[in-house]
């Protein structure tokens, strides 16, 4: 009985380090393959846009940033080439005119509005921005994004009405 009992601890011992053994090393493959997959994104380098240099630096902040398939396009609003609103009091024409240099931003990275994988939009005039927001037809001629419609009391300036930010992903 004493034989038995120490082939079954002997035993247990054995499965216990085998199990022991097998964890450890898949942990150290799970490790290789996430520090593998971070020095991919940590060696990307960041490509900055600026539509408007002055302005952009003025105000603080690059319309546009791509890290690997990947661009993160800041919310475009309606302004002239000084940087200052442009279309005051037609949201029609400020969404236009935000579409339109989202546009020239996409054409910088070889990307069209089929590239888009998400739009958030902020209007100071919800009811007003359902009117008009069909024109995003003419945007999206395939399939629409992802995003959100969010209804804002204020954007940068008082007399912008509409913000469009784009996330866009291009594969290679």
């Amino acid at each position: 009985m004493k034989t038995v009992l120490k082939k079954l601890k002997l035993m247990s011992l054995c499965l216990g380090l085998t199990f022991i053994i097998q964890s450890c090393g898949q942990k150290e493959k799970g490790s290789a393959d996430e520090s593998k997959k971070e020095s991919i994104t940590v060696n990307e380098k960041p490509e900055y846009f600026l539509l408007r240099p002055e302005a952009e630096k003025a105000y603080g902040y690059s319309h546009a940033v791509k890290i690997g398939n990947t661009i993160k396009i800041s919310g475009a609003v309606s302004f002239d080439d000084q940087g200052k609103p442009a279309a005051k009091g037609d949201l029609a024409q400020q969404m236009k005119n935000c579409y339109s240099d989202l546009d020239k931003i996409l054409k910088h990275y070889n990307c069209t509005f089929d590239d888009v994988i998400m739009e958030n939009i902020f209007t100071t005039n919800m009811p007003l921005f359902l009117e008009v927001s069909g024109y995003r037809k003419e945007i999206y001629k395939k399939n629409f994004p992802t995003g959100s419609w969010l209804g804002v009391k204020a954007l940068a300036f008082p007399e912008l009405m509409i913000e469009i930010e784009l996330e866009v992903y291009k594969p290679q």
